[in-house]
């Protein structure tokens, strides 16, 4: 780990002779190193230095091929719209898990999950602090770099970039040093088209994926590729996709999955359940054994409407349910 007193001991031409793409962080925020190489680092550095060590430190981990490797994150409560104390102090939440965000339209569940996107450390609207295994984030789990902590599945998800599913996968996989790309590419293939409602081809144009398949594509794609050990989901009910499936394969991965949702059975399916309101959490709530009970009414008649979908889809009257 490269750590600020190490830096505060190096000259600017030490360090770009350890580590040369080090110009490009100086560079992205204007700074200038000069030419003279015998100037201290900390001073051409000044109040950058401790984003500086945190970016080479990310940089060395990615460049290792070293995986981050988190076992569980903890919300520390803040306060809620009317400026009191939120009544859950502590939420906290295991590699392997399922904790699921529930409340009313506007009551604060994308507020929580962007608290936990930036590591918050009471510098959010909420006040909230999110530890990392017991520890307060520092500044390398808020760099937009290639390892973050966190992958977010938003409600609304587009392409701009004009290639095929299968070229697509496939420069996501090289800037990820994957290994056996073309076997990452078909599964995440496999798994995206599982999911989807209509299936689509590799060489099908990303631009041209409905929000449901783009939805599958980026659920597989995060579960195969991405390095983010925390996922974080905003109403995947919403995608028109198997939004159980697509719950299944992302927790196979051994990720912390935090979900905001309206939908009762993704919400039982989780290993918990925080309830927000007036932008706090007021509640945690463990399913119970009748609620486990009800998730397996709740699945046949989930899947008895899918089945009227996919006969509507195909042209079907539905005079005989």
């Amino acid at each position: 780990m490269v750590t600020k007193d190490l830096l505060r001991t190096l000259t600017v031409g030490t360090l770009l002779d350890q580590w040369p793409y080090a110009d490009g962080f100086f560079a992205d925020r204007g700074l200038e190193l000069g030419e003279d190489g015998n100037v201290a680092l900390a001073e051409a550095a000044g109040a950058a230095l401790d984003d500086l060590a945190a970016f080479l430190t990310e940089m060395e981990s990615f460049l290792s091929g070293e995986e981050l490797t988190v076992n569980s994150i903890t919300v520390l409560g803040g306060r809620n719209k009317s400026g009191d104390d939120e009544p859950v102090r502590e939420l906290k939440a295991l590699v392997g898990e399922v904790v699921c965000i529930v409340g009313p339209t506007g009551s604060g569940k994308s507020r929580l999950l962007a608290d936990i996107e930036w590591v918050a450390r009471g510098d959010t609207p909420t006040c909230r602090r999110v530890l990392i295994d017991g520890v307060e984030g520092d500044e390398r789990w808020r760099t937009s770099g290639d390892r973050k902590l966190v992958a977010q599945l938003s409600q609304n998800m587009n392409f701009v970039m004009d290639m095929g599913v299968g070229d697509f996968l496939a420069l996501h996989a090289e800037s990820r040093r994957a290994d056996d790309i073309d076997g990452k590419v078909q599964r995440i293939w496999n798994e995206a088209n599982a999911l989807a409602g209509e299936p689509f081809a590799l060489d099908t144009p990303v631009t041209s994926l409905s929000g449901g398949q783009s939805r599958a594509l980026m659920i597989a794609d995060t579960a195969v590729l991405s390095s983010s050990p925390v996922v974080l989901i905003d109403e995947i009910e919403n995608a028109g996709i198997d939004r159980q499936k697509a719950l299944e394969v992302l927790v196979g991965q051994d990720k912390i999955v935090l979900m905001a949702t309206h939908d009762p059975i993704l919400a039982l399916m989780g290993d918990r359940r925080v309830v927000i309101n007036n932008g706090g959490m007021v509640k945690v709530v463990e399913p119970s054994d009748a609620e486990r009970a009800n998730l397996d009414e709740l699945r046949a008649l989930d899947a008895r409407l899918m089945g009227l979908r996919h006969r509507l889809r195909s042209g079907e009257r539905l005079d005989r349910i």
